[in-house]
């Protein structure tokens, strides 16, 4: 529901406006970064309980979301941009150093930031995706990212399919097409579709999905998250009959209105830049990512399922790892589907730092 208390600020960072919801006027300062196909409303649970325990969170719609701006080339979203907003909203509102917590593609924003700016961001929370290094997405056979990431895509989709990243990185415009033309549709039951709500295939019933033997991780991935040839990503999602308990219809109507307000083509950009993050992060392949860091993921989550090598072999990169947490009959929509376990979690962790 939408809050009356909290404040709508509009700051100019890295030369571009950028849209916060902000609770709580003083203490720590924790920056909170959505990602595809959302806004800074994704974290609205996150907002009340961090404000109300005496931290300032500020929630931004990331560049090409929301209210925030709308920018020009597709390369405008790498990797090192997006890190350089986060940095300038931090000293937009007057601070050096604050908590960066990310969710989805927010969560290698949020990684990244951290691993290449631990001068700012003095700690970090990456739920849905774990740390994946130059790769950002922890893809599996290689976590890392020590492969070009459009050949680790083809061979991870195989012949006949396409990794959904390289369907919506594709600039013919089919991605925008398909979701822009029945938009409501799309994203209600992407949120649906992508939940623990959403059914199994009877095969999977009972299985821990987050601990699959590697063959079976590729094959989950391609039947959850690539697109076959001539069809559009639709065909992987389900409709609903009516939304899950944690989706009310005030919230999926937010998400909505600013998706057809600002249109689906910035947010589809950011894929476009995979190969050229991969090439920007070159420098910092081999460093360790140093300030304290926690993961939150989901057991029915394709992104959790698919980067179960990153997460167990985290401490390769990152010497302070304070928790890997998995919530039970969680899917993608972490942070919402269980908010009350996320602000536990969150609020467990920035009482440690």
């Amino acid at each position: 529901m939408p809050r009356s208390d909290w404040q709508e600020v509009t700051v100019t960072s890295n030369g571009q406006r950028i849209h916060l919801r902000v609770s709580g006027d003083s203490g720590p300062l924790v920056l909170l970064c959505h990602g595809f196909p959302e806004s800074s409303y994704a974290w609205h649970h996150q907002l009340d309980a961090l404000g109300a325990a005496g931290y300032r969170a500020v929630a931004m719609d990331m560049p090409g979301y929301g209210r925030s701006a709308k920018l020009q080339q597709p390369s405008d979203y790498r990797i090192t941009e997006l890190v350089a907003y986060c940095v300038g909203v931090v000293e937009a509102l007057g601070e050096s150093t604050a908590v960066i917590v990310g969710h989805d593609f927010g969560a290698p924003v949020a990684w990244a930031s951290a691993w290449t700016r631990p001068d700012v961001f003095r700690a970090v929370v990456g739920m849905s995706v774990p740390f994946g290094a130059r790769g950002l997405a922890a893809l599996p056979g290689d976590p890392f990212g020590d492969v070009r990431p459009t050949l680790t895509h083809r061979e991870l989709a195989g012949p006949g399919l396409t990794f959904y990243q390289d369907y919506f990185a594709d600039r013919s415009g089919k991605a925008e097409k398909e979701i822009e033309q029945d938009l409501r549709t799309f994203i209600t039951s992407g949120f649906y579709g992508l939940s623990a709500d959403s059914p199994l295939p009877p095969e999977l019933n009972g299985v821990d999905l987050t601990s699959l033997p590697p063959e079976h991780v590729i094959g989950f991935v391609r039947a959850a998250m690539c697109v076959p040839d001539g069809e559009g990503f639709a065909v992987n999602l389900q409709s609903p009959e009516t939304l899950p308990g944690w989706l009310d219809h005030e919230t999926l109507d937010i998400f909505i209105a600013e998706l057809e307000f600002g249109g689906m083509r910035s947010p589809l950009a950011w894929y476009t830049n995979a190969d050229l993050n991969w090439e920007v992060l070159a420098q910092y392949q081999g460093q360790p990512l140093t300030v304290p860091a926690m993961f939150i993921g989901g057991d029915r989550d394709v992104a959790t399922i698919w980067s179960q090598e990153a997460r167990l072999r985290a401490a390769e990169y990152i010497p302070d790892l304070r928790g890997s947490v998995i919530i039970p009959n969680c899917g993608h929509w972490i942070q919402q589907e269980h908010p009350e376990t996320v602000n536990q979690e969150l609020l467990t962790f920035l009482k440690g730092l």
